[in-house]
């Protein structure tokens, strides 16, 4: 409920005293101011909030969810939202351990757990978080390599995180999560980086070529030891080949002489 002003309390008690003039006695006048005092003094805390009361300035205690007297002038009430909070933390020019210049941004959640220390012990916890939050990413990515930095997001918002949590324990906020939403680079190491992911895969694909070419040598080389242990298997093999080469007419086959039989032929010429 909102406080009455002064003005408009007054216009109700003169609308009273000019409606029933017969009944404004002293009595009457009292029961009616008190049940304005009242009425004036009721303020409503929901269900997600807390509110901090004060007593001539001086700390009185929480208010509970529900409807509640604060007295005008003495006492006053500060609500406080209990429910989780999402800060879009802004672009921060940071350095990394490498020496290499980033822009970074995240989201953290984060809701007060003590109403009481949010209120008594930082002037505005939400700027408080969100100051310390921007100071305590450009920390971490100072004492990260780029490298690490990209690949491990999950464990730089971890550690912001907890140093978050940390620092903002005394005012009673609690930091549930912390998430790296971009992290940019400038557009020459963005290059330097495209030609180092083009180079690693055309490393991979060299490797795998040459093991291909290792396997294939050791598959051939056991063929031909197969081959050449086996009496007539290379005449067959040779028969075989040349069976494949004919099913297709428009191929022109040159017949080999096999070593063995030419080695025959030299045994012959070299008896006559």
């Amino acid at each position: 409920m909102k406080a009455l002003s002064y003005g408009k309390l007054k216009q109700i008690i003169m609308y009273l005293f000019n409606s029933n003039p017969e009944y404004m006695n002293p009595l009457t006048i009292l029961i009616v101011i008190a049940l304005i005092v009242v009425i004036i003094s009721v303020r409503q805390v929901n269900e997600y909030q807390r509110g901090v009361k004060f007593m001539l300035g001086k700390y009185l205690g929480v208010a509970n969810p529900g409807w509640r007297l604060i007295f005008p002038v003495i006492q006053s009430m500060t609500k406080v939202d209990m429910r989780v909070k999402a800060v879009d933390v802004p672009f921060q020019e940071a350095i990394t351990k490498d020496n290499i210049s980033a822009k970074i941004n995240a989201v953290i959640y984060y809701k007060v757990r003590d109403a009481e220390k949010a209120i008594l012990e930082v002037e505005n916890f939400w700027f408080a978080v969100s100051q310390l939050a921007q100071t305590t990413m450009r920390n971490v990515v100072g004492e990260m390599e780029l490298d690490d930095l990209l690949a491990n997001r999950e464990a730089a918002a971890a550690k912001i995180k907890n140093i978050v949590d940390a620092a903002s324990d005394p005012w009673g906020i609690q930091v549930d999560s912390v998430e790296l939403k971009d992290v940019i680079l400038p557009d020459d190491m963005q290059r330097v980086i495209a030609k180092q992911a083009e180079a690693e895969r055309e490393k991979r694909s060299v490797i795998i070529k040459a093991s291909g070419e290792v396997i294939a040598a050791e598959n051939i080389a056991k063929a031909a030891q197969l081959l050449s242990d086996a009496p007539g298997a290379l005449h067959l093999r040779t028969l075989s080949t040349i069976s494949d080469l004919s099913s297709d007419q428009s191929n022109t086959v040159i017949f080999a002489i096999p070593l063995e039989v030419l080695r025959a032929l030299e045994r012959v010429g070299a008896k006559q």
